[in-house]
């Protein structure tokens, strides 16, 4: 089995998250005792948000290009940053880094295949720049600008510490309902925390799980698997 390499903290709920989906899916392929070879690195996301948040995205990159840099010194096979809006300038990383690094846009592709519309939803960061969406097979529509300022605010003050709130719940319901009247096929949660508050079963659209078709890409790679 190979090793997966985890960049975390960004936040760190969402990083659980990972943790656990990538080793359950190792023991339901593999049963028994198995669990997922995994090597992590956690940042201090404040550290991270507060050069995000002021526009010195280089800055931010280059401390995510050295977390990778030590994960592949202690045999990382991949990288697998936890965070849509940690690949911010993942063009870089992916020439500067001998290892795969398993972006999450590309997994989501798989899953849109016959689509032609999509609805978006992450931070403020991944709805309003192109990093995320330029990478989408499939044309991208976001909320409004009030819509996008309102769920900025629930990722990073309720679901990146961990709140849930039913408030909340019901925001993220309307603006769904929102995107598929404009035509989405499928919304993608394009923040790894949000789906800690939206899930499937409450859907008849196909909710894409970021997060989750993640760590199964992650899960894949490590198993061999293409």
């Amino acid at each position: 089995m190979k090793t997966i390499g985890l960049i975390g903290g960004m936040s760190w709920e969402s990083s659980l998250r990972y943790y656990q989906l990538i080793n359950k899916r190792v023991k339901a392929k593999l049963g028994g005792l198995h669990c997922a070879n995994i090597v992590m690195s956690s940042m201090d996301f404040t550290e991270l948000e507060k050069l995000q948040s002021t526009g010195r995205w280089v800055k931010a990159a280059e401390k995510i290009e050295n977390e990778a840099t030590n994960l592949q010194f202690i045999d990382a096979d991949c990288i697998v940053i936890c965070s849509v809006t940690g690949h911010c300038l993942v063009e870089r990383l992916e020439k500067y880094i001998p290892v795969p690094v398993l972006h999450i846009a590309d997994c989501i592709n798989t899953k849109i295949k016959g689509m032609t519309k999509v609805g978006l939803l992450g931070t403020k960061y991944t709805m309003e720049m192109d990093y995320f969406k330029r990478r989408i097979n499939a044309d991208v529509i976001v909320p409004d600008e009030s819509g996008i300022d309102i769920i900025n605010r629930i990722i990073y003050n309720e679901l990146c510490v961990g709140e849930i709130n039913e408030i909340s719940r019901e925001v993220f319901r309307v603006t769904i309902r929102e995107l598929v009247k404009q035509g989405a096929e499928a919304i993608i949660l394009g923040c790894t925390e949000i789906g800690l508050l939206v899930k499937q079963n409450s859907y008849k659209i196909p909710i894409l799980d970021s997060t989750i078709i993640h760590a199964e890409l992650a899960v894949d790679f490590a198993l061999g698997k293409d």
